[in-house]
């Protein structure tokens, strides 16, 4: 453990561990271990050490080769590390293993982005989501050595010595929190169905993305109300919902969680209800981080989701954000017409370059939102007379 001079507060260590499978993942990894870093600090953990491992497939053991646990251990037993963290889900066998290996706390990657949503969670029902999916990720993992739920109850030690009668238990206590969750769930989710059919006659777009990619930022600057963004991941959870209204044309704006890389499945089930706000949307706008090297993948991870939520038919308009965080090829200017001259010829209007923080292109924005919006506002009120200009 750390401990800061002036906080006195104590910062867990953690070090990273990722395998490449393939030649391609193999020259993405240390993107893929720097979001995984970047997950690691939002939950306020410092991570002091990457390990990495070449494999044909993972271990069925381990995760990773003996070779490369053996190092792992060396260096967890010598700057008293307090997390090991996995960029990959961890079978429960190949936790139990590692955690007596390396006689410390083992995260996956799901286990981390869980416990991120937890901490970030605000309202009743983003809570009771995160919680569900948490006990059924947990189910089949809890070990003799180390119980995750020690974190939800404030702890942060191991319980040495507990047993098998001790684990049932937990297993027992888990299944009835489970029925419980469900039963709270589907209560609330009957509320949001409700309040859903009360907006069936006003357009609805929402805001997809991959998670800090400015959908925030971009919500506050479209609805002129404040909305919580932060440069860390996940800092929405929970759905957020805003009137705004663009050339006297009305319509809901929505900003849903952003999606990630290996979401876990029982994050995605459980939150179903809070995602229906995009599958019930009638425009998405796909925000993008145009200056993150790995924006295509993230595209696709965004596309593959909304694709499970069927979703991925609907109307779309791509504003790749954060042009004021790239440098211009020789040549080339980041004025109003930037999106015509870098990858968007013969977009049709379907995509738009702007900087949220900078204000950049957002009146261009906000009438290609406003051309799409109508194109679904007379859908609704074919006989709508546009108020006239004087």
């Amino acid at each position: 453990m750390v401990e800061t001079l002036t906080t006195k507060v104590k910062i867990e260590k953690a070090v990273l561990v990722a395998a490449s499978f393939s030649s391609n993942e193999g020259s993405r990894i240390k993107e893929y271990l720097d979001e995984l870093e970047f997950l690691a600090s939002t939950l306020g953990l410092q991570t002091v050490k990457r390990f990495t491992q070449k494999l044909d497939r993972p271990e069925p053991g381990t995760y990773v080769g003996k070779g490369k646990v053996n190092e792992i251990k060396e260096y967890v037993r010598s700057f008293n590390i307090d997390l090991v963290i996995f960029d990959d889900d961890l079978t429960p066998s190949q936790l139990r293993n590692l955690e007596k290996i390396f006689n410390c706390r083992i995260y996956d990657r799901s286990l981390l982005i869980l416990d991120i949503f937890l901490k970030r969670a605000q309202t009743a029902q983003a809570k009771t989501q995160v919680e569900l999916a948490r006990y059924q990720y947990l189910m089949p993992r809890l070990t003799r050595m180390w119980t995750h739920l020690e974190r939800q109850r404030g702890g942060t030690g191991t319980r040495g010595g507990a047993g098998e009668k001790e684990i049932e238990t937990d297993k027992r206590n888990i299944r009835n929190q489970i029925s419980v969750l469900k039963g709270r769930l589907e209560k609330i989710n009957k509320q949001s169905i409700t309040q859903r059919k009360s907006r069936a006659k006003v357009v609805r777009v929402a805001l997809v993305g991959y998670t800090n990619v400015g959908k925030s930022t971009l919500m506050t600057l479209l609805s002129k109300s404040k909305v919580h963004a932060e440069n860390k991941l996940f800092a929405t959870v929970d759905s957020t919902v805003r009137k705004v209204v663009i050339d006297h044309i009305p319509f809901l704006l929505s900003d849903t969680v952003g999606f990630i890389r290996k979401l876990p499945h029982h994050l995605i089930e459980s939150f179903k209800s809070t995602l229906d706000e995009v599958a019930e949307s009638d425009i998405l706008l796909h925000v993008v981080d145009f200056s993150h090297p790995l924006y295509h993948d993230q595209m696709e991870v965004v596309n593959q989701t909304l694709s499970e939520l069927g979703a991925s038919e609907k109307p779309q308009l791509i504003v790749y954000n954060k042009i004021d965080q790239i440098k211009p090829e020789e040549g080339e200017e980041l004025d109003d017409d930037f999106e015509s001259k870098r990858l968007m010829n013969g977009s049709n209007g379907n995509a738009i370059h702007i900087s949220a923080t900078k204000k950049i292109n957002i009146d261009k924005l906000k009438s290609l939102i406003h051309k799409k919006v109508k194109e679904q506002h007379l859908k609704i009120y074919p006989n709508y007379l546009e108020p006239k200009t004087y």
